[in-house]
């Protein structure tokens, strides 16, 4: 026990450690490359911050697929959208009224490109809605077909975004794997983001095995683990960065990281679970995934009236992460 509890402390500080570094190795990446805000933030920082999640479903449906793989994995497949809409936007959002009611450093408006936000939120709660109440589970051919979609869908997500009017990105003051050159070369960036993703990838999974082993110690089961404490342990990336984004007054990019990550855990992961999976969504599994779509609609309603609202509306969320933790441990305890 005390040495999954130090596997579990030890994972988050690689975690913490490695999103630090991969936050400016993405940074300094999009102004390199001549890349958008928008595009930096929603595609590249919330793909690469998204792999930890994208993996442990994988995994847990082909190798696992004898036990509890199958419930696992749609499970974490759920559970990442879930997170994100109710617990990392929450989270951006009470980091901006700390900053601005309690620490006096920031002001109150999200200052995030209101158009890219809203492209996120709407491709999101498309995709989400057709892989929770449109596809016929009971007909393989029509599955695939929907996977398909799902995954051309983000495609096309990804070139509106790259062709959509952004800010560029910034200079990052320094690359930390090359402290001393104003102007490192490209293969030192993607050297700093690759051995970033490793690490946050690593910590990851020491997290959620420490978690895993803690869980089944107090006797979790193994929805329940699926569904809130795994992804609690994989989204940390995004919730670190988004974090760290804040406090710099890079509003764009931490937004982007969440709303983006959105976008690609409807699409490629739940397609990935559509063809391999039974996909009856029911149950926890069907309320959590009607929560981030409700989650997610009222920030994108706020997004329109004025951008002091928009801090409420990403920490409105949180509410339906307690209500669902609440009806889970009810149902199981």
């Amino acid at each position: 026990m005390v040495f999954d509890i130090l596997l579990f402390v030890l994972g988050l500080v690689f975690i913490l450690i490695s999103a630090e570094i991969f936050t400016n190795g993405v940074e300094a990446l999009g102004h390199r490359l001549n890349l958008s805000t928008n595009f930096t933030g929603s595609v590249l920082a919330a793909v690469g911050t998204a792999l930890p999640e994208t993996i442990l479903p994988i995994i847990a449906i082909f190798f696992f697929a004898e036990g509890k793989g199958h419930e696992i994995g749609v499970g974490a497949i759920l559970g990442a959208p879930f997170m994100l809409a109710t617990l990392a936007f929450p989270l951006i959002g009470l980091t901006v009224l700390m900053g601005h009611f309690l620490l006096k450093k920031r002001e109150l408006a999200l200052n995030i490109e209101t158009v890219g936000f809203r492209r996120d939120i709407v491709f999101f709660l498309f995709a989400y809605s057709v892989a929770l109440f449109i596809v016929p589970f009971e007909n393989e051919i029509l599955r695939i077909f929907t996977a398909i979609f799902l995954i051309l869908l983000y495609f096309m997500y990804v070139t509106l975004t790259l062709k959509g009017e952004s800010n560029e990105m910034e200079a990052v003051e320094k690359l930390y794997f090359s402290p001393k050159n104003p102007h490192p070369n490209i293969l030192i960036i993607i050297l700093q983001v690759v051995v970033a993703l490793i690490v946050m990838i690593s910590g990851a999974h020491m997290f959620v095995s420490g978690i895993e082993k803690i869980s089944l110690h107090f006797g979790f089961p193994a929805l329940l683990f699926s569904l809130i404490v795994a992804p609690i342990a994989t989204e940390l990336p995004e919730k670190v960065n988004s974090v760290f984004w804040i406090f710099r007054g890079k509003d764009s990019l931490a937004v982007g990281n969440v709303s983006g990550a959105m976008v690609f855990q409807s699409t490629i992961p739940v397609g990935f679970g559509i063809v391999f999976t039974e996909w009856d969504i029911t149950g926890l599994a069907l309320i959590s995934g009607i929560f981030a779509i409700i989650a997610a609609f009222l920030a994108l309603t706020l997004s329109y009236v004025e951008k002091k609202l928009i801090p409420f509306g990403l920490t409105i969320g949180g509410v339906f992460y307690i209500i669902y933790l609440y009806l889970a441990v009810k149902e199981f305890v």
